[in-house]
């Protein structure tokens, strides 16, 4: 999800007492309130290089209103022959004239907007807060799960089994960095449907890619456990996206399959 401010009224009410006066929990709350108003203003098309270093794989996106674009360049350190290349093409090309397909994309990235939409509501209420540090930009809150909190689904109670530290930037009251440790297992179904293990790990880092714009530019997820009969199931992925480069909003698939060659 991309999650795009509290103003200068919220900013002087967060200066005017002393910070370990602060109720930590409702500095998070302005956070998420920053977060879900800028989000719902913030409409930026980007292009940008997307490497999966778990997979050794490295990737141009083009986004576009219609849908998103995403080509292989590089995989196990060294750029597409001219035979994959070409394949590359003619995947992109049926895919972006498959309508079903384009259509599953902006449902599965609707749903995903959703979820995290739904999560990052649940933030304040999901953990006891603490202030933790405090620099010239940023501030530090550390998060332990609230045994109160009755996660409603599946995702929440991974959540909820997590502790960890959120880093805000103070200026624009924006989340920078989140990072948390499962705590314990965590089952499904009485541990039949599935288990993630304690000591499981997940890292994202936030930058400001534009005045005011905010993505992610780098994930780290490091879960394994059991899914249902015994098969191993791990979530890995060290992903770190740069290079953004801003695109036109009236940018059709057909351009956006152009603009995703590799820059010579």
């Amino acid at each position: 999800m991309r999650l795009k401010l509290c103003g200068m009224l919220a900013l002087a009410l967060f200066f005017s007492v002393p910070l370990h006066a602060q109720d930590a929990k409702a500095l998070v709350a302005k956070a998420v309130h920053s977060e879900l108003a800028a989000d719902q203003n913030d409409h930026s098309l980007w292009r940008y290089r997307d490497e999966q270093r778990e997979q050794n794989k490295v990737s141009i996106v083009v986004n576009t209103r219609q849908g998103s674009v995403k080509r292989l360049i590089e995989k196990d350190g060294r750029p597409l022959s001219p035979a994959e290349t070409q394949a590359e093409d003619a995947r992109l090309q049926e895919f972006i004239h498959d309508s079903s397909r384009l259509a599953k994309q902006k449902k599965d990235a609707a749903n995903d907007d959703k979820n995290a939409t739904e999560l990052l509501r649940m933030l304040p209420d999901a953990f006891i807060w603490t202030v933790k540090g405090h620099t010239a930009d940023t501030l530090t809150l550390h998060f332990e799960p609230d045994p109160d909190f009755d996660a409603p689904d599946m995702q929440s109670r991974v959540l909820s089994a997590m502790n960890g530290d959120l880093v805000v930037n103070e200026k624009q009251q924006r989340i920078q960095e989140i990072s948390g440790k499962l705590t314990r297992d965590v089952t499904f179904g009485y541990g039949l449907l599935g288990r993630l293990h304690q000591g499981g790990t997940f890292r994202v880092l936030r930058s400001e890619i534009a005045p005011n714009v905010w993505e992610i530019t780098e994930t780290h997820v490091h879960i394994e456990g059991k899914a249902l009969l015994f098969k191993n199931i791990g979530q890995q992925q060290d992903e770190v996206q740069t290079d953004f480069t801003p695109v036109p909003a009236g940018t059709t698939l057909e351009q956006a399959v152009e603009l995703s060659k590799p820059k010579k």
